[in-house]
């Protein structure tokens, strides 16, 4: 199998490309639909060996320029997590947040953490998935006072997107191991909560194990269909099914039969929806494509508290690229990405949480899903200062 990326010249260009794909069944990796596809549009798609051999002479014949990302992806899997046999998985002592870790690893270490950092960390679940998996939350903070503001964190909507959970880890951790000798991080955590669910999508992440690693949506099973699944971040209330979702059930961008069909959405709204007083921040985290992102997805229209929202967006992408240089582009998710409804993050600003982002961390395409775990801790380093600015920028009091 191979990765490949198409930069469509002309609508010529796009109408052979979105026919082409959609006859082929290829997987998109960026943009998640071919509807997304327009003249200008980076479109990165994996195309299976034997389909490669010919769509490649055939987009060749089209006259339609294409570069290789990756040539060999089972290659590419095997390096991407290494060689897994030297780590010592038991001992949570040693817990190395620097390799991805399968969804059993990931919760008995809350579990692990529950125990040994009771002052700071309490676990819960909010729900169980389609396949009956609890959906464990992490509250991070210093039980202080009776009412403070919290700010909610979710990664790994998508299943593929493993660099999503590796950040929530390292932003515990961090939390945890700089508690007491950083003074920002103090504030953090005795002026707010942070409920933080690293895997929201816990079956389709499994199935990235076992099965499909490249699977995306959840995993729930369709009557009329043999396709599996739902795209978790089409599912929500909010213009649910409309541009940018697709209505069938075997496409990656599929919105679920009606809104909140997804036990695992449903659970999480639920509990947005009890706790919307409190909860002043919602930050979701993808790959990739190094964007920040904030309301609308579903339209091209400006906040009401755009001004706000937009300097916690700059002065948020500035800390992150002051680590090592890398860029993030910001804006609203319409312009900036695309136009997706039913996402999780406008129906949190819909909902009342008036700070709400979708990361895009690295990379920009050379290893798309598959980012190396050699660049977990820059990825998460780096993104830990954007979060710290926006979550210290949140207690400056700008709504």
């Amino acid at each position: 199998d191979k990765v490949i990326r198409i930069v469509p010249e002309s609508e010529r260009e796009t109408q052979i490309l979105k026919a082409a794909f959609n006859r082929l069944k290829v997987d998109l990796w960026q943009p998640s639909s071919t509807f997304h596809i327009v003249e200008g549009t980076v479109t990165d798609v994996r195309i299976p060996q034997n389909t490669s051999r010919s769509l490649l002479p055939y987009l060749q014949q089209a006259n339609i320029q294409y570069t290789i990302l990756i040539s060999d992806l089972q290659k590419a899997i095997e390096n991407q997590t290494g060689l897994r046999s030297h780590r010592n998985r038991r001992s949570l002592s040693e817990y190395n947040y620097e390799v991805y870790h399968s969804l059993e690893e990931i919760q008995s270490w809350m579990h692990h953490l529950n125990k040994t950092h009771s002052d700071l960390v309490h676990m819960f679940s909010v729900g169980n998935s389609y396949e009956g998996r609890p959906l464990f939350v992490l509250k991070l903070g210093k039980r202080s006072r009776p009412y403070k503001k919290a700010v909610w964190i979710d990664c790994g909507i998508h299943a593929r997107e493993w660099i999503g959970p590796a950040f929530c880890q390292w932003f515990t951790k961090e939390a945890l191991q700089t508690y007491q000798t950083d003074p920002a991080m103090r504030k953090m955590l005795t002026q707010l909560y942070f409920y933080i669910m690293p895997v929201f999508n816990v079956d389709g992440y499994h199935f990235s194990w076992t099965n499909d690693r490249f699977w995306r949506k959840t995993r729930s099973k369709n009557n009329r269909f043999r396709c599996h699944g739902v795209d978790a971040n089409r599912n929500w209330k909010v213009k649910w099914c409309d541009e940018g979702a697709s209505f069938h059930p075997c496409d990656d961008t599929y919105c679920g039969p009606f809104p909140e069909s997804e036990p695992e959405v449903k659970a999480v709204a639920h509990f947005l929806r009890k706790h919307r007083k409190q909860i002043k921040a919602y930050l979701s985290f993808h790959a990739y494509a190094q964007m920040l992102l904030y309301p609308y997805s579903y339209k091209y229209a400006t906040i009401p508290n755009f001004s706000c929202v937009e300097s916690a967006a700059y002065n948020a992408v500035n800390a992150l690229q002051s680590a090592y240089g890398i860029r993030y582009r910001y804006g609203p998710a319409s312009s900036t990405l695309y136009v997706s409804s039913g996402s999780s993050m406008d129906w949190a600003y819909k909902n009342g949480i008036p700070y709400a982002f979708a990361f895009e961390l690295r990379d920009t395409g050379h290893f798309g899903f598959l980012l190396p775990e050699t660049l977990i801790k820059p990825t998460c380093t780096e993104t830990m200062l954007a979060v710290k600015n926006i979550t210290l920028h949140l207690l400056k009091k700008c709504h």
